[in-house]
């Protein structure tokens, strides 16, 4: 199962607390300024990055997820002695096509629930197309959001969730530690200041979600997709002007006040939308075996061949 794979590399203490402490400082350190600087400071702060053109101010951001994955993966390697590939899945090889079908699958459903929300009330949504700007937008997402969301998934779902899970010996524990986790780094980003603590439901039930993927699948090929689809929909689809994500998007949300009709969108799309997806995919790939999946113990292969032969 996917979170043994661990168990193929070298888990001594030292070695996990370099690499978590390595891979997730930007995060802490994101975190931290976040509690110190007052809201006056960090209102400050966002209005300075509104002021820098988008596109330039999305290629600053994404950018250092490249060096991030890169030194995640040089740690795996080389500090813990595992392959890329067991920290990705626990079948042979890549599966592709199930991370093409999560993408599109969240795809598909953030075009429908965007298409209904403008139908019944599109006033509060403006055409923001510029076709030159876009098309810039459209490569550096293309190229680099797959950077970003691979960071953040070999991260949660990957590192930590296998790591957690040999210490712990048990899957709900970093099932719902990496949830908490995925939510709490987020918590920096401007549309949690806007629209008040509560928008962390979206993300640690996003990060839910993504985790059930993972364990249940047995690798992190769905939530690579899911992730991605739903990034680059975010990116290209609709920004605003308090969104984590400034760019010159297709649409714009122009009034900061309904700020929180984006929110219960948000909430609802956890209630209602993310069920429906996790029907979907468990019929596509005959998911079973729910609770051992989910909550069931983790137990290291070499134990368990050592009970089978005697």
């Amino acid at each position: 199962m996917f979170i043994e794979q661990a168990y193929k590399g070298n888990n001594a203490w030292w070695r996990v607390l370099i690499t978590t402490l390595i891979a997730t400082g930007v995060f802490i350190l994101n975190f931290i300024v976040y509690l110190i600087l007052s809201k006056e400071e960090i209102d400050k702060m966002y209005e300075v990055a509104k002021e820098m053109n988008k596109n330039v101010s999305l290629g600053l951001n994404l950018g250092i997820f490249i060096f991030l994955l890169g030194a995640l993966f040089f740690m795996v390697y080389f500090l813990h002695n595992r392959s890329i590939l067991s920290l990705t899945t626990s079948r042979l090889k890549v599966d592709f096509k199930r991370i093409l079908f999560s993408f599109g699958l969240i795809v598909l459903f953030s075009l429908i629930i965007f298409w209904i929300s403008y139908y019944y009330d599109g006033s509060n949504i403006v055409w923001n197309f510029d076709a030159s700007k876009f098309l810039v937008l459209f490569i550096i997402s293309i190229l680099l959001f797959p950077f970003q969301i691979g960071f953040e998934e070999y991260l949660f779902r990957g590192y930590l969730m296998q790591q957690i899970g040999v210490i712990a010996k048990n899957r709900w524990l970093p099932l719902i530690i990496t949830s908490v986790f995925f939510g709490l780094f987020h918590s920096a980003n401007p549309e949690v200041a806007e629209m008040g603590f509560s928008v962390m439901i979206f993300y640690i039930g996003t990060g839910l979600l993504l985790g059930i993927m993972t364990l249940m699948d047995d690798g992190l090929e769905l939530a690579l997709g899911f992730h991605l689809g739903n990034n680059l929909i975010a990116a290209l689809l609709i920004t605003s002007d308090f969104s984590a994500l400034q760019t010159d998007a297709i649409f714009k949300y122009t009034q900061v006040q309904n700020s929180s009709d984006i929110l219960w969108e948000m909430i609802i799309s956890i209630v209602l939308t993310y069920p429906i997806l996790v029907l979907i995919l468990s019929k596509k790939y005959g998911w079973k075996n729910w609770k051992e999946k989910l909550s069931g113990k983790v137990i290291e292969p070499a134990l368990v061949e050592k009970e089978l032969f005697h």
